[in-house]
């Protein structure tokens, strides 16, 4: 594999940069005065950012973007052989590495690399931990799959050894990581366009655990079925947490203010640490708190500054995050796309004022909707109204016949008050006609049904 010297900066050439981890990486290499080139579909406001900081950007991917010849290629999982510019890389025999691998190489220049994993739940507890360090004045780099109020954006270049970062396990591509600590929130069936089934995966997280070095630390959460699998054989220090007392860090007490907003009294081996405050809601901000609190506790942040860190959290972009309102009716987003993450956020938001939830859940590729059908049914069941969008095909084609009209169906057999519509117009037609004063509606989904909120907003 090819090695970046990052004491000599170069030319290297994004394909996809506009996706959030890539123009994250390609920042933090603009601040270390390397040339930065790359290629999206459209303009966004990451890309435009980046054209700001120095990047030379190019519209449309074809080979005549690598004219002027990078010392280096990075392309994303979503790119082919047949990908025009990675074609013309292949030709030109310049170096490539893929997103994950470049990432990795980054966290060799840092002393105390901190990759959080897990089926759910990644984007949140990064940003938990991000605050902490903040807060703590320990000067983090911190790469996150969403954007942060406090850094102005899903990047900051810090000047200590302290490296925060998603390890996201499709395509395997974590374990091309090199963390000194590794947090493993929760083990699910997912991605299974590429992974076989569980079994798979949990073999996956294994590997990532044995990433570490004898001297490095596994936080791991004691409700995966069998956790001590994932870790056997290892010789790794290794910290638990979970909804148990019998784990070294748990919560009890769990209580929502008017606001929605939880609290819970946090276990240390069992013994009372006080009360800690979210501004966030849901019972799974709990676990992901938990996980960041084992992560700050073990660089040694005393617990005001932990206390005060998560305080200061208020959610990240797409994640239950507040839109606006229209008529009375409260507007929020989600990015929940997996059966568990949609009947968590549907849970936390019985605590969230409102008189009655309306969702609008937009399928996130055939594979998963095909795989997940029965269970996307049964989590959509907890809000009082359903109206479902066509499936995103994202990276896929058609080829399963499977369509949100059956995911209807399936749903409305079940009771729930279901509706398909295939436009988003018609979508927001039917929301502006029936959502009452008082109500609350969630837009949900990993691809652009954040729109149709929005729309109405305007």
């Amino acid at each position: 594999m090819y090695q970046i010297d990052f004491k000599k900066p170069m030319h290297i050439h994004f394909i996809g940069i506009g996706g959030i981890s890539m123009s994250g990486l390609a920042s933090i290499l603009l601040k270390q005065h390397f040339k930065v080139s790359g290629s999206d579909a459209h303009e966004s406001e990451l890309t435009k950012q980046l054209e700001a900081e120095g990047a030379i950007l190019y519209y449309g991917q074809r080979a005549s973007n690598l004219d002027d010849t990078p010392d280096l290629v990075v392309y994303t999982a979503a790119i082919h052989p047949d990908n025009p510019e990675y074609a013309a890389a292949v030709a030109k025999q310049i170096p490539m590495l893929s997103r994950a691998e470049l990432l990795g190489q980054m966290m060799h220049n840092f002393k105390t690399p901190v990759a959080i994993s897990g089926t759910h739940g990644k984007t949140t507890t990064t940003s938990m931990a991000s605050y902490i360090f903040l807060e703590a004045d320990m000067d983090p780099t911190i790469s996150v799959g969403g954007i942060l109020k406090t850094i102005g954006g899903n990047i900051r270049v810090g000047k200590s050894g302290n490296f925060i970062t998603e390890a996201c396990e499709y395509t395997n591509s974590f374990l091309h990581f090199y963390p000194k600590i590794s947090v493993i929130l929760n083990i699910e069936e997912d991605h299974l366009d590429f992974f076989k089934d569980l079994e798979d995966i949990r073999h996956s997280f294994h590997q990532f655990s044995a990433l570490l070095p004898s001297d490095g630390t596994l936080i791991i959460n004691g409700d995966i079925k069998d956790y001590q699998e994932i870790y056997e054989g290892l010789d790794c220090n290794v910290i638990t947490y979970g909804s148990s007392a019998e784990f070294d860090y748990s919560a009890t007490e769990i209580q929502y203010d008017e606001k929605g907003f939880v609290s819970f009294e946090l276990l240390k081996h069992n013994t009372s640490c006080g009360r800690v405050q979210l501004s966030v809601t849901g019972d799974h901000n709990v676990s992901n708190a938990l996980a960041a609190i084992a992560t700050a506790e073990l660089l040694g942040i005393p617990m005001d500054t932990i206390r005060k860190g998560l305080l200061s959290f208020s959610g990240t972009d797409r994640r239950f995050e507040y839109k606006g309102t229209f008529n009375g009716v409260t507007v929020v987003d989600d990015y929940a796309h997996h059966p568990t993450e949609i009947a968590a956020t549907l849970k936390a938001a019985q605590h969230y004022p409102h008189n009655e939830i309306w969702c609008v859940f937009q399928p996130h590729t055939y594979t998963r909707t095909k795989a997940f059908f029965h269970e996307f049914a049964e989590a959509l069941s907890h809000t009082d109204h359903l109206v479902l969008a066509d499936i995103y095909a994202a990276r896929e084609t058609d080829t399963l016949g499977i369509s949100s009209s059956d995911l209807a169906k399936e749903a409305a057999k079940l009771g729930t008050d279901t509706h398909y519509y295939p436009s988003f117009a018609e979508i927001e037609a039917f929301l502006k006609e029936n959502c009452k004063s008082g109500d609350l509606l969630i837009t949900m989904g990993a691809g652009d049904v954040v729109k149709i909120g929005e729309d109405i907003l305007k």
